[in-house]
């Protein structure tokens, strides 16, 4: 399927808004209509299958910007995404019992609040992030503030996983070969840089291109100081998530190695973002492409896109569909808020869901149940023409954050 729903430009709001979906809520609908009337937007808005509405920007948005960039449509989350690698191990060769490798994992890798006790990053990764954020911290020494222990908690928390929908899974796929897939971000100083910028853009308020009809809407315009600072931060936080995902996989694979026959990487591996900007050339022009909620999906590009933590994940292959600025679905997407997912569903059905699953089955992870999230075959259907599917996922052991 294609574009399912299209927004037409009116006088009330400027670019159209193309959606590949007839699955959307009215205030998601809303929602992009606002965004649609910044003038710095160019050509249009995509949006993916997992639409549902967000924090000022709708998640599951790509939104193409000239000339500006707005904090907000980025996230706290910054650069938060996806890693998978596939072993050389089948079905057949994991122990009955999958709990033991649950609870090595967890040993290994902190998650929630958590951090590790010393710092376990290989100091090839963390040297040239320390370099790189001193400027940043120089011109903008309130981040410091934001941050208890500043240095020791953003180097501790490099190979953790965080709370929420951040997770590790032991996968198989359609041949039963086993997988590792994790989903995580920038952690702690990600939430800070997202959240002292969204901050100052609202402070600023900038107007160099007309009425903004959200305050979470607010821009940096570029040639503005700002707007070059909130770059180099963004890009120091989503080079921090993708070192935070390649650190945790190490972590990973170093619990599970004594529990299992010997075992090696195949080369079919995957890193990506689905909350970050970047610089692309679309429709002509160089543009700034923000996916909130969004993972690129080039030319033969390959990607993850997870489901629940009861149902199907995919790797794809992307087909470099011009109309969604070469992107695709970050997941299935919620259907319910995590609030109203506490009310409708109990621990039994968090169970019943899960059943087959090694993984929390507590009152703490009702809110992640698989039926607060959409039907991710239906998601799938309905991107068709972004992507093609590789690969399909599904998981027998989850650690949720």
């Amino acid at each position: 399927m294609g574009i399912q729903k299209i927004l037409n430009a009116n006088a009330q709001y400027g670019v159209p808004v193309k959606i590949f979906t007839n699955d959307i809520d009215q205030e998601s609908i809303e929602q992009l209509k606002k965004m649609a009337q910044l003038q710095f937007v160019h050509s249009h808005i995509a949006v993916m299958p997992d639409v549902h509405v967000g924090k000022g920007a709708t998640v599951g948005s790509v939104i193409p910007t000239k000339h500006a960039i707005i904090p907000a449509a980025v996230g706290v989350d910054i650069g938060c995404g996806m890693n998978a690698i596939r072993l050389n191990l089948k079905a057949s060769q994991l122990p009955d019992n999958l709990a033991p490798l649950r609870y090595a994992i967890e040993r290994k890798v902190p998650v929630g609040f958590e951090l590790h006790k010393q710092i376990k990053a290989k100091a090839s990764s963390v040297i040239p992030l320390e370099k790189r954020l001193q400027p940043i911290i120089k011109k903008h020494p309130g981040l410091v503030r934001m941050l208890r222990k500043f240095d020791a908690t953003w180097q501790k928390q490099l190979g953790t996983l965080g709370g929420g929908n951040h997770f590790i899974e032991l996968c198989l796929d359609e041949n039963q070969d086993v997988w590792i897939m994790l989903h995580s971000g920038s952690r702690g100083l990600g939430n800070v840089i997202g959240t002292y910028f969204i901050e100052l853009a609202k402070k600023e308020a900038q107007h160099r291109f007309g009425h903004v009809p959200d305050k979470d809407l607010s821009y940096f315009a570029e040639g503005s100081n700002s707007f070059d600072d909130y770059v180099e931060a963004v890009e120091w936080a989503q080079e921090y998530a993708f070192e935070n995902r390649r650190e945790m996989m190490r972590l990973i694979l170093e619990a599970i190695r004594p529990l299992l026959p010997p075992f090696q990487m195949t080369k079919e591996a995957i890193n990506c973002h689905h909350n970050y900007v970047s610089r692309e050339h679309h429709f002509g022009e160089d543009l700034l492409i923000t996916r909130k909620g969004a993972i690129r999906a080039g030319r033969d590009e390959l990607g993850i896109i997870p489901g629940s933590m009861g149902a199907r994940s995919y790797i794809v292959k992307g087909k470099a569909n011009p109309e969604s600025f070469c992107s695709c679905s970050h997941g299935a997407g919620r259907k319910m808020s995590r609030s109203k997912a506490k009310l409708l569903f109990s621990q039994d059905d968090l169970i019943h869901q899960t059943q087959g699953i090694e993984c929390r089955k507590d009152s703490g992870v009702i809110d992640e149940i698989p039926s607060a999230y959409k039907d991710i075959d239906q998601v799938m259907a309905n991107q068709s023409d972004l992507v093609e599917i590789l690969h399909t996922l599904k998981q027998i052991l989850c650690i949720k954050g």
